[in-house]
């Protein structure tokens, strides 16, 4: 029976335990103490603040609370930190509560919104809440990952609720809480009912803890060998844990039998880029890499190889600690200290239990390890000490390393206090911006009533309310003067249109102006502001296309990587540039701080963006970022692995996909269709093909959320992305963007660049080599002087295609100085190599006059 049978709509506290228990223990999952007693408190209406190790159980107790608030009839939500765990959860109860019942909303779509069950990001419910008070359709939630309240950045998402939906029942879930006492009593207070504290409860899966002074790689041998893997070594660092991958390939992980079920699993996988070609050699040697920077689908297949008992080392950051779902035995830290965005300094408490508590499977260890590795010139000391061994003249003839330069200090000292340490107490992280006020003004009734308490009745110090309150009036005063509030007084109400409901009271009315749009401040705040600008935009223009994408472009947020590769290459060109003018060092230094990366438009978009704020100050709260990601990529008509590799991003290339796909959906939800004109459908379109050939799952995801199946046997190779030749439109896209490549190259009369770019086609021939092209170009410079690289040359006119079942016959005409048109590069388009590769296959035929 499915759960909902096993708890039919009840409001007796007895029977939806004994119905969830049925189905638990039918399932195969006996309740721990923990669980049991979450359990309890859920049915009987209690809100539950559940602080249990990892591994304990609390996503069962999560669906017992989904379950009980189903069949009361009520409306749950569940949240989570990031989109992955959202979607993972979605998936999770489709399979345990019926498609009909589940739905997800997040910035970037919705399912199946009207659910009485909904899996959001805390951002969501917090809008929610802000703009439906306690009238929220909430009757319970259940947050995931709580200890993100303390986040300085994300911190009142999870606040919000807490202090607005009085009506809800709460169960609020983390590992790593620390003292949640006056939290408990402060929500019964709010929500009127008793909230009960399940803490302290021993681990099912016990930890065993060590320090470890010998190299890395004979510590893990150690693990290998009596037999405590998987082994997770957590770095902090992404390049430190591909380093490390490669530089335990060297060991024996597996044996042949092993190796050949691994190819057997990936033998379809498509290894498309240089980092994945790195980790098909890794993950066949039994070692999988895992961080924020791959490709969804090679974080993927290192999951569930891992979760199929087929990797012994997984080396990555320490994402692991935002339950990521990946079996592991024994978690081997190589550092206690990390970079947080500003300086480098020990990791907390909560950090490193969070990090510590993924190591122990739930059903498959009796123990789980965790091992803290010395620091390097520790190793070699105690490498010193030992080869020294007891004899006192060897030992004092030892020269003892020092930590380097810079080094933050930790030792086995700091791993002990770590360890002993509780999780630090959860600090109020409240914020107020102009978005959250809109919504609180918005949700109408008494607003100033409503403001104080957000502002006075929140879990700040009186000190930083008071902070919140003068913020609250600042930005009051700016949406009163931009005309999006009025303020209706009784006495001059004779000058106003009476208000509905204000009756004879003296407390005046504050109402918004303008109506807001149902997503307000979720979904691409900034897109009506991009509205604006590419009104100002001429779709005449040969720009056009790149110009709206430069528009869109500046409402993202900054891939910062990317950006920090492209000003290191632009301040590199720039010095060469300035060496061969003659300029001093002292002056080239000072011009080279003015170089940064592309940002195409930015002062028109900056001077736009003023005036759009002065009428719509909330606008504020986001930062306009101009830059140029698409744009750039699409103008050096390059393929996604060629801009990874010109950029040196080859350990980000999943942060260059994930912006890369949020533009495509960005220009997609955005850009009205009247203001889409045939260039621009034709970049979309390549964009959109260029996400789906690298990684398929970032643009299907919308299909497959909307027709979920989760196979627990389906095979870890993906379903392959359609065949590029599919997308008509976006094919013909990708063979300009090869011809107009030559062009280029052609322009820069670099006929060895032009020789390398040729591919071979499917019967081996490559196109023409360097001395070919050598003496075409200088045919063609004997008649013009220089060959345009403009809108106007790259335009869709200046290819001529002729069309067969196998082969394109295409032309790409230059535009010569002269506007004679009389040159052009001739060239075939073999379809089916296009097909397998994923990309337009081009063999050049020749340079020549029409």
């Amino acid at each position: 029976m499915t759960l909902l049978q096993r708890m039919p709509a009840t409001d007796d506290p007895d029977t939806a335990y004994a119905g969830f228990v049925a189905w638990s223990t039918e399932r195969g999952f006996s309740l721990y103490p923990a669980q049991d007693e979450a359990v309890l408190e859920i049915v009987t209406g209690s809100n539950v603040i559940l602080a249990t190790p990892t591994g304990s159980g609390k996503s069962l107790v999560a669906v017992a609370a989904h379950a009980t608030a189903l069949a009361q009839g009520g409306r749950t939500f569940y949240t989570a930190p990031i989109k992955a765990l959202v979607s993972e959860k979605f998936f999770s109860l489709v399979d345990i509560f019926g498609a009909e019942n589940v739905g997800m909303v997040t910035g970037d779509s919705s399912v199946n919104p009207d659910a009485p069950l909904i899996c959001c990001t805390a951002e969501i419910l917090a809008n929610l809440a802000l703009r439906r008070g306690a009238d929220a359709p909430a009757d319970q939630v259940v947050m995931d990952e709580f200890h993100f309240y303390a986040d300085p950045e994300r911190g009142w998402a999870w606040q919000v609720p807490l202090l607005t939906l009085s009506r809800a029942q709460f169960v609020l879930m983390s590992a790593t809480l620390g003292d949640v006492t006056a939290l408990a009593d402060d929500l019964s207070r709010r929500t009127g009912r008793p909230t009960a504290r399940v803490t302290g409860v021993e681990r099912p899966v016990p930890l065993h803890h060590s320090y470890a002074t010998t190299p890395v790689h004979e510590t893990v041998e150690e693990l290998l060998s009596t037999n405590q893997y998987p082994v997770y070594i957590v770095h902090f660092s992404q390049a430190e844990a591909l380093e490390r991958a490669q530089a335990l390939s060297s060991i024996r992980m597996i044996d042949r039998e092993q190796r050949d079920r691994i190819a057997d699993e990936i033998g379809g996988f498509r290894f498309t880029t240089a980092f994945g070609r790195s980790l098909s050699r890794l993950v066949r040697s039994g070692i999988g890499v895992h961080h924020a920077g791959m490709l969804p689908k090679y974080r993927r297949l290192v999951e569930q190889l891992a979760q199929r008992g087929l990797l012994r080392v997984i080396c990555g950051t320490d994402t692991l600690g935002v339950g990521i779902n990946v079996p592991i035995r024994t978690v081997l830290l190589t550092a206690l200290t990390k970079f947080d965005g500003t300086r480098m300094r020990q990791l907390t408490a909560r950090e490193f239990h969070q990090i510590a508590g993924r190591a122990g499977r739930a059903g498959f260890d009796t123990a789980g390890t965790v091992i803290v590795q010395a620091p390097e010139h520790e190793v070699e000391n105690a490498r010193a000490i030992a080869k020294a061994g007891d004899d006192p003249k060897k030992r004092r003839k030892i020269i003892r390393k020092k930590a380097p330069e810079g080094f933050v200090s930790w030792g086995e000292p700091s791993f002990e206090r770590l360890l002993a340490a509780e999780p630090e107490p959860l600090t109020s992280s409240m914020q107020l911006t102009a978005a959250m006020l809109i919504n609180v003004i918005a949700r109408g009734g008494d607003v100033v009533g409503n403001v104080r308490s957000l502002v006075f009745d929140n879990h700040e110090p009186r000190a930083r309310q008071f902070e919140l309150a003068r913020r609250a009036l600042g930005i009051g005063r700016t949406l009163l003067a931009a005309g999006v509030v009025e303020v209706i007084r009784p006495s001059n109400a004779s000058v106003r249109e009476p208000v509905e409901g204000t009756g004879a009271s003296e407390e005046p009315v504050i109402r918004l102006t303008v109506d807001l749009q149902p997503n307000f401040a979720l979904n691409q705040p900034l897109s009506p502001f991009a509205l604006a600008a590419l009104e100002l935009l001429d779709p005449a223009a040969p720009s056009y296309a790149l110009d709206a994408i430069s528009v869109l472009e500046a409402t993202l947020d900054d891939p910062r990587q990317v950006l920090a590769q492209q000003q290191f290459r632009a301040r590199g060109e720039a010095v060469a540039a300035m060496k061969a003018e003659g300029i001093e060092y002292d002056q080239r230094m000072e011009l080279l701080e003015e170089v940064t990366y592309p940002r195409p438009l930015a002062e028109l978009l900056e001077q736009q963006f003023e005036v759009f704020a002065s009428s719509q100050p909330w606008i504020r709260d986001f930062e306009l970022r101009p830059k140029s990601v698409v744009r750039d990529m699409f103008e050096r008509a390059m393929t996604f692995g060629e801009f990874v590799g010109f950029y040196s991003l080859g350990r980000s290339e999943g942060l260059v996909l994930r912006y890369l796909s949020d533009a495509y959906r960005a220009v997609r939800q955005t850009v009205p269709e009247e203001a889409k004109t045939e260039d621009l459908l034709d970049l979309i379109e390549w964009l959109g093909e260029l996400v789906r050939q690298v990684d398929s799952s970032l643009v299907d995801e919308w299909t497959q959320l909307v027709n979920p199946a989760a196979d627990p046997d389906a095979p870890v190779v993906p379903p392959a992305p359609p065949s590029v030749l599919t997308n008509r439109r976006a094919f013909l896209v990708l063979v300009r963007n090869e011809l107009f490549r030559r062009v280029q190259l052609a322009a820069l009369d670099d006929a060895e660049q032009l020789a390398q770019l040729d591919q071979p086609s499917m019967d081996g021939e490559h196109g023409l080599d360097a001395d070919a092209w050598g003496r075409a170009l200088d045919d063609y410079y004997a008649e013009h002087d220089s060959i345009g690289t403009g809108p106007d040359a790259r335009s869709s006119r200046m290819l001529l295609i002729e069309e067969d079942a196998e082969v394109w016959r295409v032309r790409q005409i230059l535009d010569d100085p002269a506007g004679h048109h009389d040159w052009g590069i001739t060239a075939e388009v073999d379809l089916a190599a296009s097909e397998e590769q994923g990309v337009a296959v081009v063999r050049i035929t020749g340079l020549s006059r029409l």
